[in-house]
């Protein structure tokens, strides 16, 4: 994300459009593979871990990060990740709220 900062920084400056990314991490089981047909073929991920993360990025602009984490991978890292707890939050699709947390750079 710093790399990004900067990348963004000298094509803000040049004149040049800017990416925008924002990125949620968690951890789950998936099924993954080819869908589709012969004339259209798409390699995809899907289950409920997928379905989670892509509701916790959801919430990027509005908690004001650019990069969220789930309770689960949270109590997986390592003592070295800088994680700061944002609350509880509900995620569309999900039945109980979730700890979701913000990488600290």
């Amino acid at each position: 994300m710093q790399t990004l900062d900067r990348l963004n920084r000298v094509r803000r400056e040049a004149g040049k459009p800017v990416a925008e990314v924002d990125l949620a991490l968690h951890v789950g089981e998936v099924l993954y593979g080819n869908v589709g047909a012969v004339d259209r073929l798409d390699f995809t991920v899907i289950g409920p871990a997928v379905n989670e993360v892509a509701r916790i990025e959801l919430l990027c602009e509005p908690l004001g990060y650019k990069v969220l984490v789930s309770a689960d991978l949270a109590a997986a890292a390592d003592d070295h990740c800088r994680l700061g707890a944002l609350g509880h939050h509900r995620l569309r699709g999900v039945r109980e709220p979730r700890a979701i947390y913000a990488l600290i750079f």
